[in-house]
């Protein structure tokens, strides 16, 4: 029989053996690729000296085409549990270094099998994604795993946060996975697709490249599947730290309070002059937001997709915030077809968090043109109005200037469940602006003037001294208060902790779940 000490020995080794992945020589060509190695990534992500490995010495079962012949222990993928941030997660990493991280079998049932306990904790997954996509040689298996995992990440939604991170290749079904978690994290060196390169070609004779077809800056920009962008392996490990640090554990936490030393009761006098008088002036809507929230809290979400709409996370004396809010400086803030899925899934992850939303309103409608109409922009647009009606967590609107038509009702409006909203004194509330309105109602005028450009101005200048203030839409309830600008901080912390308590029961009639028009 072996002695205590051999066996100690035989597990170090094992245990060593197990950390090299698929050796020395392809960590070295990881290196050179401007990558980190699995467990290099780990230590950068977690807290030290937390991280606690699970099934480390799961190996393969496949025995055709040679596999019976190599074998790596942990199957490429270390799975376990750490804290971040003084707070658990669950945590995966494919290994590049061993078969291209390639998903087989068993390696899919480490992944699955720390879903199963991420969701039984109650407790974050992050996934590291550096794979090659399903292990051919295991066929059938390597699928079948693929649905494991696929199946988690829907059971998982809404319950546990699921970021994940791409940080080398990611294709074919294996995009499923991250298309199916609420965060994605690329690196510049990263890449997503269905089909490669060669597949484009061969069915369109298009030449690609790599990062044409499926590079970060498109799945960031043009796609909208990519939330973050980061500038390497660290960059990327680091954005996930923070965004944590705003996220609760599961969904029936509320997200974590953090002081952040800004005096809640902090009126900024700036605000007052923000807007600029000239309605058809844009500005930064971003400014406003620095000057209202926590300084130095806001995190945006989805930055480069659909910039004419902002969306992140942001702190009000400590207290974890969803913001949206449209930009003046791009298209006007008009909404369109990717801004209503950016704003409807942000609401959504919100609303299943337990995170307030905060919407800032200067919204002239949806956005006209033939493309927009085929593209299904009434299908999508519906989607804000779903999703806000469909939220229960407090919810406070600040209509800051134009706040017209459609626009006016999706984006927050009390008629969709908003608990307050608020008006600045420069807010426009109407069907459309003056001078569309006026060319309707005065149509048959106009067409009988003389001088219709005249009459136009002087019908406007009328439309809008009546109907294009907020003190109207207060008369009738629709609006709460109009303050002053440089009252918003104080006055939204004071609401946001005196509604935080807030609770909503299940709709009449009862219902499994709506049809969102998706």
């Amino acid at each position: 029989m072996k002695r205590i000490e051999e066996l100690i020995e035989e597990l170090h080794r094992l245990r060593e053996q197990a950390r090299l992945g698929g050796g020395l020589e392809r960590i070295e060509q990881q290196h050179k690729k401007g990558k980190l190695t699995a467990w290099e990534r780990i230590e950068i992500l977690v807290d030290e000296g937390t991280f606690i490995e699970l099934d480390e010495f799961v190996q393969h079962r496949a025995t055709e085409f040679g596999m019976d012949k190599v074998k790596y222990l942990g199957d490429g993928v270390v799975t376990g549990i750490a804290m971040v941030n003084n707070r658990p997660i669950a945590l995966y990493a494919q290994d590049f270094t061993v078969m291209g991280g390639s998903v087989g079998e068993m390696h899919a049932m480490k992944i699955a099998q720390l879903y199963d306990l991420a969701m039984k904790l109650g407790i974050p997954v992050v996934g590291l994604n550096d794979s090659g996509g399903a292990r051919i040689q295991e066929g059938v298996d390597s699928l079948k795993g693929y649905g494991e995992i696929f199946y988690r990440n829907v059971m998982a939604s809404g319950v546990i946060p699921q970021i994940v991170s791409i940080m080398g290749p990611c294709a074919g079904g294996a995009v499923y996975s991250p298309a199916l978690a609420d965060f994605i994290v690329m690196t510049r060196r990263s890449f997503m697709f269905i089909t490669g390169p060669k597949v484009v070609k061969a069915a369109t004779g298009e030449e690609v490249t790599f990062e044409e077809l499926g590079g970060a800056e498109i799945h960031t920009s043009i796609s909208g599947v990519a939330h973050f962008i980061a500038e390497d392996d660290k960059d990327a490990l680091m954005l996930i730290r923070k965004l944590l640090e705003y996220l609760p554990s599961n969904n029936m936490e509320d997200p974590p309070v953090v002081k952040t030393g800004d005096d809640p009761d902090r009126m900024d006098y700036e605000l007052d002059n923000i807007v600029p008088t000239d309605p058809t002036e844009p500005y930064d809507m971003k400014e406003v937001i620095e000057r209202v929230f926590d300084r130095g809290t806001f995190l945006e979400v989805h930055k480069h997709f659909a910039p004419n709409v902002i969306v992140g996370f942001a702190r009000l004396d400590g207290m974890t915030v969803g913001i949206v809010a449209n930009q003046p400086k791009v298209y006007a803030g008009c909404l369109d077809i990717n801004s209503s899925d950016k704003i409807s899934r942000f609401v959504r992850f919100c609303d299943a968090f337990n995170i307030p939303i905060i919407t800032f309103v200067d919204v002239p409608g949806f956005l006209p043109g033939t493309a927009q109409e085929h593209g299904g922009v009434i299908r999508h647009g519906a989607k804000i109005i779903y999703a806000y009606s469909e939220a229960t967590v407090p919810k406070i609107t600040i209509i800051v200037r134009k706040a017209y038509g459609g626009g006016y009702i999706a984006l927050g409006s009390k008629h969709l469940g908003a608990d307050v909203v608020l008006a600045w004194p420069t807010a426009e509330i109407a069907v459309m602006g003056p001078e569309g309105a006026v060319e309707i109602i005065y149509k048959k005028v106009l067409a009988k003037a003389e001088n219709p450009e005249e009459l136009i101005k002087k019908f406007t200048m009328e439309y809008r001294k009546k109907f294009a203030n907020p003190y109207i839409a207060a008369s009738r309830g629709y609006v709460d208060k109009v303050i002053v600008p440089h009252e918003t901080r104080p006055l939204i912390i004071r609401l946001l902790k005196l509604i935080s308590s807030k609770r909503v029961g299940r709709p009449w009639p009862p219902k499994k779940h709506g049809i969102m028009p998706v």
